[in-house]
């Protein structure tokens, strides 16, 4: 027990989180040079392509008679409940700090629930060997804003290895070896999980007390129960092994069909042991933040879409779905992921990986509503808002945000803050740059916040955002109506005060992008029964007079009678075809 060291990594984006992996892997002889390859842990294209890591992946290492288990973790706010929990399946992490771009704002967010955890931190200024590194000045702000002293903060280069074999030795030295209960009752910690088709569903363990091995188990949360088919370790790629002792990272393939039954965070133990064990504490389901829709551009495609996301449900535990129908777009499916980012991620997995062509509508947040007869509703969709006359109270939720930004640009942030309804609630100064933590409506973060945010910074600024409650709202639901059908997929949620300016801009928005028809077609916006915008696209027109060449005037006036007849006709039972840039009108401001 003494030789086993659990650590995590935790740094902003693009800190080189993953190359300092991919050292210790290379200097430990964990993969051979035959098997090198960078980003090893990234086994997902699109976390190679953009340079981030979406799925948390452990790995075990052996250096100098000891074991060293790295739980590679997520980066985004998005999975934060996943980096909680493998945190808390370790005694100690490394701070690892760009010594280029200084301290960033997911640095610190990870620093505080290090902190709470009680976990050793050990400071890492990475990229000591590029040429515009500034390294007094950002070990400065280190030692000004993490209380440490120059001596605890460790240099080192990710990419040439200079540092890391002392960065080892600072590892064994300073984090504890794991600490176990006098009991042989089997205690884990499901840290994620993965879908195998041949193993079933496949859980990342932390084992906290006693010893896992193949014997009937269950969780203690969902009370499912199975026999597992394997137990073993990561190294990275998976090895059977016969058990896995307390204070050890490994898996257990557990033969099961559904993944929803394995949730981050639950306690795995002993069938025997289950009503006796203690669960471990922290364990939360995981909550939908952002919402969209999705619908097939084939309405043929229904059935395809339904079983790519069924496919990739598989994989992801945190992906809720539910069928829907709109009268404009035909059947599809309303999806619940974790973050903005997510959202992305799954979309581009959808057209890449089952080539599906899909229309999906602007992304929503949950509100809270109160309605007349005292009932509470969850609002996922702006389809499901209740009628404005049985609305009592309406809560959207708050995100708790904190901002690293040059001084410079610090007006131009506080102004976008105001724009997008947040509030100030605290101003520092960290070296040259200032730290701002301000609370902003969730709804207004999940758009384009952060592209804003970056364009406006030249880049330099960086966001974090946790959800810290509800608050209430005078919000109201604003109806697109095309040729006088609503078309609720187009439909928005949003303040009051903003209704009518962002109703103009829709309809503005709609009649750039919408295709122009034989007949004449009103684009409107209304809240309730009231239209509060309008904007007419005028119809195609043929010239029915051009064959004439003279006569009587009755002649032209018979056949455009006979025109706007057929016109009028065909307003009524005109149907109006959507392409995405309608709903991409609705996404950009």
């Amino acid at each position: 027990m003494d030789h086993i060291r659990n650590f995590s990594i935790i740094a902003h984006i693009d800190h080189g989180k993953t190359t300092l992996t991919d050292r210790f892997l290379s200097l430990t002889g964990t993969v051979s040079a035959l098997d090198y390859q960078d980003r090893i842990m990234d086994s997902n294209p699109i976390e190679r392509e953009r340079g981030i890591t979406i799925k948390l992946a452990p790995v075990r290492m052996k250096y100098k008679e000891y074991i060293f288990n790295l739980i590679d973790t997520p980066g985004h706010v998005d999975f934060g409940y996943e980096v909680s929990r493998s945190l808390a399946a370790c005694e100690g992490v490394l701070l690892l700090i760009d010594a280029t771009q200084g301290i960033q704002a997911q640095t610190l967010t990870n620093f505080e629930k290090a902190k709470d955890l009680n976990l050793t931190i050990i400071p890492v200024l990475n990229k000591i060997d590029l040429p515009s590194v500034n390294r007094e000045e950002v070990m400065l702000e280190i030692m000004d804003t993490f209380g440490v002293t120059e001596e605890e903060i460790m240099c080192v280069s990710a990419k040439t290895g200079e540092g890391v074999p002392e960065l080892f030795e600072k590892i064994i030295e300073k984090i504890p070896a794991p600490k176990i209960e006098d009991t042989d009752k089997l205690k884990g910690m499901i840290l994620t999980s993965k879908f195998d088709h041949h193993k079933g569903a496949i859980a990342y363990v932390r084992v906290v007390n006693g010893v896992l091995k193949k014997e009937k188990l269950a969780m203690i949360a969902t009370g499912e129960s199975f026999y597992p088919i394997e137990v073993g370790f990561f190294t990275p790629s998976m090895k059977p092994t016969d058990e896995i002792k307390a204070g050890e990272v490994g898996y257990v393939a557990t033969g099961l069909k559904d993944i929803t039954n394995l949730r981050v965070g639950d306690t795995i133990t002993q069938y025997a042991n289950r009503e006796q064990v203690e669960a471990l504490p922290g364990f939360k389901l995981p909550t939908p933040m952002v919402y969209m829709e999705l619908y097939p551009i084939d309405g043929d495609e229904f059935t395809l879409l339904q079983d790519a996301m069924a496919k990739l449900a598989l994989h992801d535990s945190s992906l809720v779905y539910t069928g829907t129908h709109s009268v404009a777009l035909g059947n599809g499916l309303r999806v619940g992921f974790l973050g903005i980012l997510h959202a992305e991620i799954v979309l581009e997995r959808l057209e890449r990986e089952f080539a599906l062509e899909m229309i999906a509508t602007a992304p929503t947040v949950t509100y809270h509503i109160t309605v007349t007869s005292g009932e509470e509703l969850e609002v996922h969709t702006p389809a499901e808002m209740p009628d404005p006359s049985q609305i009592v109270k309406t809560e959207e939720p708050i995100a708790k945000a904190l901002i690293f930004t040059p001084e410079k640009y610090y007006g131009a942030i506080m102004q976008l803050v105001l724009d997008r309804r947040g509030e100030l609630v605290e101003v520092k100064n960290v070296g040259t740059r200032m730290r701002v933590t301000a609370t902003i409506p969730l709804a207004e973060i999940i758009t384009d916040f952060h592209d804003t945010l970056k364009s406006i910074s030249s880049g330099f600024a960086s966001l974090e955002y946790e959800v810290a409650g509800y608050n209430e709202v005078d919000a109201v639901k604003i109806n697109i109506l095309l040729n006088k059908e609503p078309v609720d997929a187009l439909s928005i949620i949003t303040v009051q005060e903003k209704a009518e300016q962002e109703g103009k801009r829709l309809v503005k928005k709609l009649k750039e992008v919408v295709p122009r028809q034989m007949f004449e077609l009103p684009i409107q916006a209304a809240i309730g029964g009231k239209v509060i915008a309008r904007e007419t696209i005028k119809a195609f027109r043929k010239d029915v007079t051009a064959k004439l060449y003279g006569g009587d005037v009755t002649r032209r006036q018979k056949l455009l009678k006979k025109q706007a007849k057929g016109k009028k006709r065909m307003k009524q039972f005109g149907r109006v075809e959507l392409n995405q840039e309608a709903f991409l009108a609705v996404l950009k401001r």
